[in-house]
């Protein structure tokens, strides 16, 4: 293979995988519908030029294999082209798989949230400890500034997305990539657009451990319900994970402080380390209790998981501090899902003395624009001072199918939490600038670029915003 051709290359997973191959030193090409920041900037870096818009006559007969995008589709004249030629294709997972993962041990990290974060903190853990992994993540580690890495050992740490694969294969990507260790850290109801209802998303996640070998790993968040009844599924021994007295990798003695958390890790009782965490939230604790796991199946000790995570410094728009302007400060988030939000809204309030949370939430996701979490959604974001909600990102779905923003926040006023939705981005600055007091911190959550809003905010308080994120 000395060519391949992307459609939609400036996805994130897409240019990722597009950059891994160049260093491997096959040809890279590919198209999208536009160049966004900041795969734009990333593909630029990699010195890969994508053409901008899809033409038929990209398709040259030097290219060896397409790789064709999830965001694209029937329709797109490159695919359209793809097939009446009879070239070769494949998902992103296919190709993963095939360059990366068959000569590999994959710790594969896959759940409803967390996993990006579980999946960096692994992969630094075992590069601190001289493993060399190669790693895939949907993110940017900070400790690494890029999204990938080509390792000389046989260890590569995946992100494990359930989102499927391709318009021609609607399976999750996680079931292309061989897990030898799966860590699964909670299972609930995602991606309405995919997935009909939770038992189907289920059914992914238990043909995905069924696919762990004899002499691997499965390892489950036991504080979470649905990842915890998934033991059954795995054919290989399973080790749990959490806060709760019956998991087999526990953290103890948990401090939460102003921008570190602190705690004891037990394995079945005994001690195993001490965990000094530059992050806040309980979720974070999960996390890093999963990359301490994970470490110990393919022998690093706890001790030196524990000891590369206290130089563990995030992952960008995971609740990254984007700045600090009189006295405000200004976080990103990716959280979506309710849990998420919830989790994210907690961990800032246990972390704070004083001051106020100010939850500022985009429904923007496939899930999160639509009515299947309109309850949900109130309980998570109650437990902030004050709440923003801005327009529905998806306003072309059904009037019935479609998130009620007035609801929402006629529904958190009931519960005793100011809250109100806000037409526009400038309206939503102007309102943060005028009210924020110093000691508050301003959480943006969206899965999108939230309209600059991030930007825009660290700008007008003063505080100059930290790089661009993927």
């Amino acid at each position: 293979m000395t060519s391949v051709y992307f459609i939609g290359i400036c996805g994130t997973a897409m240019a990722t995988l597009a950059a891994m191959l160049k260093r491997q030193g096959v040809r890279v090409r590919g198209s999208d519908a536009h160049a966004y920041p900041p795969m734009d900037r990333f593909l630029a870096a990699e010195g890969i030029t994508p053409w901008l818009g899809y033409d038929a006559d990209h398709l040259t007969d030097d290219i060896d294999v397409v790789v064709i995008g999830n965001a694209v589709s029937r329709g797109n004249p490159e695919v359209e082209a793809v097939l009446a030629r009879r070239m070769r294709y494949v998902s992103l997972p296919e190709m993963v798989r095939e360059r990366f993962l068959w000569n590999a041990r994959p710790i594969v990290v896959a759940g409803t949230h967390g996993k990006t974060t579980t999946t960096s903190m692994t992969a630094w853990a075992l590069v601190e400890s001289g493993a060399d992994p190669g790693f895939l993540v949907g993110g940017i580690p900070r400790n690494f500034g890029a999204s990938y890495r080509l390792g000389a050992g046989d260890l590569f740490v995946i992100e494990g997305d359930e989102y499927d694969s391709a318009f021609f294969d609607k399976t999750a990507k996680f079931l292309k990539y061989l897990p030898f260790v799966a860590v699964v850290g909670n299972l609930e109801f995602d991606h309405a657009d995919i997935y009909p209802d939770l038992a189907a998303l289920r059914l992914a996640f238990r043909r995905f451990l069924a696919l762990v070998p004899s002499n691997g790993r499965v390892l489950l968040g036991f504080d979470d319900a649905g990842a915890r009844e998934l033991q059954d599924a795995a054919h290989c021994p399973v080790e749990t994970f959490g806060l709760d007295a019956g998991a087999d990798w526990r953290a103890v003695d948990v401090e939460h402080g102003a921008d570190r958390t602190r705690f004891d890790v037990l394995f079945r009782g005994a001690a195993a380390a001490r965990v000094d965490l530059p992050l806040i939230g309980a979720f974070n604790v999960r996390n890093a209790l999963a990359a301490v796991a994970a470490g110990a199946v393919v022998g690093v000790s706890p001790d030196a998981s524990a000891a590369a995570l206290r130089d563990f410094t995030g992952v960008r728009r995971r609740l990254e501090l984007r700045g600090v302007g009189k006295g405000v400060a200004v976080y990103d988030d990716f959280a979506h899902h309710p849990s998420a939000v919830r989790e994210t809204v907690a961990a800032v309030r246990a972390a704070m003395a004083g001051g106020r949370v100010w939850a500022v939430f985009e429904p923007r996701s496939a899930t999160s624009c639509r009515r299947v979490f309109q309850a949900a959604y109130a309980e998570a974001l109650a437990a902030a001072d004050e709440v923003i909600v801005a327009p529905v990102f998806r306003s072309a779905l059904p009037a019935e199918e479609r998130l009620s923003v007035t609801q929402l926040v006629d529904d958190l006023v009931a519960a005793g939490t100011r809250a109100r939705h806000l037409p526009t981005m400038d309206a939503i600055g102007d309102a943060i600038v005028s009210e924020a007091q110093a000691g508050d911190r301003i959480v943006l959550m969206s899965n999108g670029d939230f309209g600059g809003l991030r930007e825009t905010l660290c700008r007008r308080l003063g505080a100059p915003p930290a790089p661009a994120e993927a």
